[in-house]
């Protein structure tokens, strides 16, 4: 991802993160059990510090264009799409086959800031 797609995805993740808090704290608190209310709590704070994560990468990657914080972006968007959304959908709908998905986002994850830590070290050196 370029760095402008980067920031892109940060500002819809981030609009993303505040209006569905705070649908769930105000309207949903009152539909779904406390299971669903876990599941919904936890997919927003994946999705509060990765976007803050993707967004710091963002702008890191317009002014020094490393590939290896572009593909740690990626990662980290890919993680939050699928750990954050598949507990939201666990929390929204019946269908329970979203659980096998919320371990892929989180390995994609790790993969992302392992991303990060590449590019961090090689950051003196030539890419």
């Amino acid at each position: 991802m370029t760095g402008r797609l980067i920031l892109i995805f940060a500002a819809v993740s981030g609009f993303i993160f505040v209006a569905l808090g705070a649908f769930g704290a105000h309207g949903l608190s009152k539909i779904l059990d406390a299971q669903q209310m876990a599941w919904l709590r936890t997919g927003l704070e994946y999705q509060g510090l990765h976007t803050l994560a993707i967004l710091a990468l963002g702008i890191a990657v317009q002014h020094q264009g490393n590939i290896w914080f572009q593909r740690s972006a990626t990662f980290l968007a890919l993680g939050t799409i699928l750990f954050s959304g598949s507990l939201y959908w666990l929390a929204l709908s019946t269908t329970k086959m979203w659980v096998y998905i919320t371990p892929i986002g989180g390995f994609c994850f790790l993969i992302g800031w392992a991303l990060l830590l590449v590019g961090a070290l090689r950051q003196n050196k030539k890419v």
